[in-house]
């Protein structure tokens, strides 16, 4: 029976790959069999001038496509997300103001400017109160909730389109090792 192999016995002992550098003066290499010695079989010592310094990986990707739905969620939830600081910060802001005493004194300024000789004049604190300030805000937050979420979606509409004209915008990313 013959076989394709020239060497069978070569089957029943590992593979050791060749070395790429010859071994340190003085060191003495792993024991093999005397079928695995060859001249290019060395132990392998690492260079003199070694890299210190981790390698940074580097990819460049290009986004060809912004996918409109996922588009419309994340700028959803950012635009409620915005709408409720806004509501937070005019309620924060409308009291530190009626704390200090802003509305009271422009309050009265406006309603001597505003009186007549029979009747009072315009009043200021009454019509800027906590209530209707914050239902003025909250209009406006659900107002620019929907036009947010809108724009986005369109817009996202709108980079797909041109990507499909000049490939999409390129990325560069970077990995630390």
């Amino acid at each position: 029976m013959t076989s394709a192999h020239p060497h069978p016995q070569s089957q029943a002992q590992p593979h050791h790959p060749p070395q790429a550098y010859p071994a340190p003066p003085g060191s003495t290499p792993p024991p093999r069999s005397a079928q695995d010695e060859s001249p290019q079989d060395v132990v392998r010592r690492p260079r003199t001038g070694a890299r210190t310094v981790p390698r940074t990986r580097k990819a460049r990707l290009r986004v060809a496509k912004a996918d409109p739905w996922s588009v419309m969620k994340v700028s959803f939830l950012l635009a409620i997300a915005l709408g409720i600081c806004t509501i937070v910060a005019v309620a924060v802001l409308w009291m530190v103001m009626d704390a200090m005493g802003v509305f009271a004194a422009v309050g009265g300024t406006v309603s001597e400017a505003t009186s007549t000789d029979g009747g009072g004049g315009f009043d200021l604190e009454g019509f800027l109160s906590l209530p209707r300030v914050l239902a003025f805000t909250s209009v406006i937050a659900v107002i620019d909730v929907v036009l947010a979420t809108a724009l986005a979606t369109l817009g996202a509409f709108i980079y797909n389109l041109s990507a499909g004209f000049v490939g999409g915008v390129e990325v560069t990313l970077a990995e630390d090792e």
